[in-house]
């Protein structure tokens, strides 16, 4: 019983965690335009900004390791994509996520030094998956939005695959989910109730 308080608690914090986070999304939508009219920006004028802010912002999310960041960086690469090159803007993304990632490489690669990782359930496994499927399965891993990368950084970095070989599948992957994203993205702000600039 009291086993099961923490798991709740711990449950609560992360619900609560996803709801904020989507709320500070939403209302980035609505607060972007509202803003630009305020004070009356031209859009023209922000476009190599904001490619900076998609960059830092997608860089930040994607260092977190194993912590679900995921509403900040897609809202605002979103949000981006519906005023200017949704392409760029998922280039951009992509390399920033990408280099992001380098983090849970690096946490896998020194953490086998803190921790020995070979004891753990199913590493064993995993290690034998990233060898056998290679840039293949870290591109799967990264393509799709259900598991974090950082599971394929740390195995990754713990097998000692080399850094490159990690990176281009992970930006490649990274690169077709974000660019799905900033195009149905795009057309899913359309339905949205968001005043016209």
């Amino acid at each position: 019983m009291a086993m099961e308080k923490p798991k709740q608690r711990r449950w609560l914090r992360i619900v609560l965690y996803v709801v904020v986070l989507g709320g500070i999304g939403v209302a980035f939508f609505f607060l972007f335009p509202y803003l630009m009219r305020y004070f009356n920006i031209p859009i023209e004028d922000l476009a190599s900004t904001a490619y900076l802010v998609v960059f830092g912002i997608t860089l930040l999310c994607n260092a977190a390791v194993l912590v679900p960041v995921v509403y900040p960086h897609l809202t605002v690469m979103i949000a981006a994509a519906g005023y200017w090159n949704p392409f760029v803007v998922a280039l951009v993304a992509s390399a920033g996520g990408a280099l992001g990632e380098i983090t849970g490489y690096y946490a896998g690669y020194l953490g086998k030094r803190i921790v020995d990782l070979e004891k753990a359930p199913g590493y064993d496994r995993l290690v034998g998956w990233m060898q056998r499927h290679g840039f293949w399965g870290i591109l799967l891993v990264s393509s799709q939005p259900i598991l974090p990368v950082d599971i394929a950084g740390l195995v990754a970095g713990a097998s000692k695959l080399p850094l490159w070989k990690f990176i281009v599948p992970c930006w490649v992957g990274k690169l077709g989910k974000y660019l799905l994203a900033c195009y149905l993205g795009e057309a899913l702000l359309n339905l949205l109730p968001i005043p016209p600039l």
